[in-house]
């Protein structure tokens, strides 16, 4: 499909027998001319000059192709006078069938309210606006990790509208981003897990789902949609093809025969796994009573079946390069903060320290 160039470089002959140069710019329906001021000779002995005289004017005309296209030349193909809040707004509701997700952003919309008027557009949305922001929530008394997430709020929305042809621009290059604070991993070492998994759970869903987790290391959010579907059989291992929400990686997680049991019997393609489990707070309150009955006062999550996976791989010398691509991380650096957690190298170098009393 030939696609029509929106500036063609023309020429008009004038009463003398020179070629007067314009360009014709015809973009969304509209027609303008420009007269470059620009002449070509009839004349043989002028063919070097009306070369030079050519690529000039075809320069002007490349330049003018960008200038439509950035919509800095009196024509747009960018939306740039879109209400930032009203876009931004609409990115949230899209995720109001992720609760947690969904709740940030609600939250960073209530800080974009409280810093820019509700007329903001994104042309007016520039290096200064974002720093400004920035500026915004460090004012505010918000843990670090909560400035991050506000600030990947906002940086997810500019990222889409860059995509979506919006801005021209994205006004975040060059503007750095809250650093991310290390926070601490909760996790079951293997005795306090084979407590769990000996200890009766008052739901039955709770317990299949959290060892499950444990085992195989995937999230709760991905664990509520896995279907029969996704679960295909390869030898002795069970292999769950599936999409991880948070990411959108592709998994291929190989399973063995302990967490496979967890998923009791296989069911129609379509239908969900686990179709019972519904991860809320009041199932946080249960998850707590049932490790508090098996003996263990830590302050445990859902997601801590996920750290309890990690680490039991490295506990198990597993390398840190399968356990990435067991977890679906994306950065290895992720990974290397469970690597940290469990440092043995550092174990085994405290363990040489001698005796300081002689006791023979």
């Amino acid at each position: 499909m030939n696609i029509k160039e929106p500036v063609k470089l023309r020429k008009r002959k004038l009463k003398n027998g020179n070629l007067s140069l314009y360009l014709d710019i015809y973009f969304n329906g509209v027609r303008k001319y420009e007269f470059l001021k620009l002449y070509l000779s009839p004349n043989k002995s002028d063919r070097e000059k009306n070369k030079q005289t050519l690529q000039l004017a075809n320069s002007i005309k490349a330049k003018r192709i960008v200038e439509i296209q950035r919509g800095s030349f009196g024509y747009s193909t960018y939306l740039i006078n879109t209400n930032f809040l009203d876009y931004f707004s609409k990115m949230t509701k899209d995720r109001i069938n992720s609760s947690g997700n969904h709740g940030n952003w609600r939250s960073c919309l209530i800080q974009l309210k409280e810093y820019c008027p509700a007329q903001t557009q994104f042309k007016d949305i520039n290096k200064e606006w974002i720093i400004g922001f920035k500026e915004h929530l460090d004012s505010k008394d918000y843990a670090q990790n909560t400035k991050v997430s506000y600030f990947n709020k906002l940086r997810a929305c500019l990222n889409k509208a860059f995509e979506e042809r919006i801005i021209p621009d994205n006004p975040l290059r060059g503007v750095s981003g809250f650093k991310q604070e290390e926070t601490k991993r909760t996790y079951l070492t293997l005795e306090e897990l084979k407590l769990m998994a000996e200890t009766e759970c008052k739901y039955d869903i709770l317990r299949r789902t959290f060892l499950f987790s444990c085992l195989t290391g995937i999230r709760k959010s991905d664990i509520e949609r896995i279907r029969w579907k996704d679960i295909h059989l390869y030898g002795d291992f069970t292999r769950i093809i599936f999409r991880q929400k948070k990411t959108q990686g592709q998994e291929y997680l190989d399973i063995n025969s302990q967490a496979s049991s967890y998923m009791g019997e296989r069911g129609l393609p379509e239908e969900k796994v686990f179709p019972e489990f519904r991860y809320s707070s009041y199932l946080i309150t249960e998850l707590r009573m049932w490790a508090m009955k098996a003996g263990i006062a830590k302050d445990i999550t859902f997601h801590t079946a996920r750290h309890t996976f990690a680490v039991l791989m490295l506990e198990l010398d597993t390398d840190i390069y399968t356990v990435q691509k067991l977890l679906g991380h994306k950065d290895i650096r992720t990974t290397q903060i469970y690597a940290k957690v469990l440092d043995k190298k550092k174990q085994e170098a405290v363990s040489k320290i001698p005796n300081l009393l002689n006791n023979d």
